[in-house]
């Protein structure tokens, strides 16, 4: 079964979070682009004062994997210079697309 994970940033704003997806080349609203393996959906929300993030991956060495390889650059480039306030891993129950 799939793992999610939240992140949760304080003082990074809609524009940081394009930023970071223009530099690893993905298109959060429409979908396009290089995706990394592994990442099964993704979703950035704005909240008070910062962004959450919240993904399903294949498996935690996925994520760590695009970590390492291509998201952490993209943060720094993308003007994310502090780490996340949360990190949170969750077991997943169950997953559905609704009309899926």
């Amino acid at each position: 079964m799939p793992e999610a994970l939240i992140l949760e940033f304080d003082g990074v704003d809609d524009e940081q979070y394009r930023a970071v997806n223009e530099r690893l080349g993905i298109d959060p609203v429409s979908g396009r682009g290089d995706w990394p393996d592994g990442m099964v959906s993704h979703t950035g929300a704005a909240k008070s004062g910062g962004l959450v993030v919240f993904e399903v991956w294949d498996s935690k060495d996925a994520q760590e994997r695009f970590m390492n390889e291509r998201l952490g650059k993209a943060l720094q480039e993308g003007g994310v210079t502090s780490p996340p306030t949360r990190v949170e891993w969750l077991a997943v129950a169950g997953y559905s697309t609704p009309g899926g």
